[in-house]
């Protein structure tokens, strides 16, 4: 597809430009494009089942168009025409969709147990607990966890059969982890070992047990211990033998907070203007349906826990509040939220509107008025952040979301859990290209209906 996507169009450019050597340019072009591509490691089962994949498709697309234009150069050619330039957008389009067609089903089938990769883990008790744990909470990764080599006596609570364990202290003969681990890994089939590193496992330790282990033509993986940490904020050096990882702060503040200000407060007012006659007839159709008003105003607490009054189309019957005390006994959520699939106070256009998410409509001039933002986290009730332990106030650091990653993950069908770990991640790793991806998911995930309750 990419020698193709490459080599078809910009030889039919060519030709109709009447440019000399027409075959020569378009086979240059063709394997320049694969080549560019393999040099990027682009064309592996890492590579294909990465998500962020289709941002180096772009990085490598560009570097195509400077390399071809840099060859005609140094041939004495003239400059690019518009037309060959315009050839080359197929490759850029036709390699971004193989991609996004080849990550999706790698999802689908490490989600039905294939194509997936046998891991032996080494470390503490604990270590291991956490990384099985970590690992359990999604199921887009390759590695499957077939057992454990733990450092000491320490119990695995996890669950994950131990095979083998590894003295505290460290061995007097260098082979003796190597051994261990090696006949471990065999025994279960491994594919590749994770290191956890700890007090115990650690220097010069574990450089002689990856040697062994590389020895024996298996990949072993050091865990560093940081979790839901974009890959962009990583940046890794080397000082005096040491190895660094420089982990780069959250884009909170500067010019990219600039942007995301200005595009709120404007694609707020633009989807307003749009919107102004579904918002006329949803709120007379609210009004018409059930006794009470249109628009229901609820305080929850934005940025910093800075209260607002947040305004939706009504959704329940006048005096819902009251009755919420009275459900508390049949909440089916385990967290500090409170939800209820077949909850009695909603009406029967309510259910429409909650699950197509058209109550939250009038969040648009939350966002416009400065409030929320057009993407962020689900904005809570002040009832719920009195109940936040140190790590939930987190989610509070930037402004909640009419739309956010939790409103494209499953929404009510969520544990408690699972949407903090969503709203942290938003928060920690935001980046402008982050909000475009769940502007996209939001109107897939509103036709689906599905957690909307």
């Amino acid at each position: 597809m990419d020698l193709a996507g490459a080599a078809l169009p910009v030889a039919a450019a060519i030709v109709e430009v009447h440019e000399p050597h027409p075959l020569r340019l378009a086979v240059v072009a063709a394997l320049m494009w694969p080549l560019i591509r393999v040099a990027g490691k682009r064309y592996t089962l890492s590579a294909w089942g990465d998500g962020g994949g289709l941002a180096a498709v772009l990085r490598d697309w560009l570097l195509l168009v400077g390399a071809l234009a840099t060859l005609r150069v140094l041939c004495g050619l003239e400059s690019v025409p518009a037309e060959a330039f315009t050839a080359l957008l197929p490759a850029l389009v036709l390699t971004a969709a193989c991609h996004k067609a080849i990550h999706r089903h790698l999802l689908a089938a490490r989600r039905d147990g294939r194509a997936l990769r046998h891991v032996l883990v080494v470390g503490e008790g604990a270590t291991i607990d956490a990384v099985v744990g970590q690992l359990a909470q999604r199921t887009d990764h390759e590695y499957v966890i077939v057992g454990c080599c733990p450092v000491g006596e320490d119990e695995v609570l996890s669950g994950v059969p131990v095979h083998v364990r590894l003295p505290r202290a460290e061995p007097e003969t260098s082979g003796e982890d190597a051994e261990t681990v090696l006949g471990a890994a065999d025994a279960l089939a491994a594919d590749l070992v994770f290191v956890a590193s700890g007090p115990h496992l650690s220097g010069q330790r574990l450089r002689r047990l990856s040697w062994a282990v590389h020895d024996r033509g298996r990949p072993i993986v050091v865990l560093p211990g940081i979790v839901e940490v974009a890959r962009r904020r990583v940046r890794l050096t080397s000082a005096s033998g040491l190895i660094l990882l420089h982990i780069s702060p959250p884009l909170c503040r500067g010019m990219p907070a600039l942007l995301k200000e200005a595009v709120d407060r404007v694609g707020a007012l633009l989807l307003i203007v749009l919107l102004s006659p579904l918002l006329l007839l949803l709120a007379l159709a609210v009004r018409l349906g059930s006794p009470g008003p249109a628009f229901y105003r609820q305080i929850r607490a934005g940025r910093h826990n800075t209260p607002f009054p947040m305004w939706k189309f009504r959704t329940m019957v006048v005096g819902a509040d009251r009755l919420k005390n009275e459900l508390e006994a049949a909440n089916e959520n385990d967290g500090h939220m409170f939800k209820m699939r077949r909850d009695p106070r909603i009406t029967p256009l309510g259910r429409v509107l909650r699950r197509y998410s058209l109550d939250e409509l009038p969040q648009l001039f939350n966002v416009l008025l400065g409030h929320m933002s057009l993407v962020g986290p689900r904005p809570p009730v002040p009832e719920e952040v009195v109940k936040y332990d140190s790590v939930e106030m987190r989610r509070l650091d930037v402004k909640p979301g009419l739309t956010g990653l939790w409103q494209v993950s499953g929404r009510s069908d969520l544990s408690w859990h699972e949407t903090v770990s969503l709203d942290l991640r938003y928060v920690d790793n935001w980046s402008p290209s982050m909000d475009v991806n769940v502007v996209a998911r939001t109107v897939r995930a509103v036709l689906n209906g599905q957690g909307a309750y």
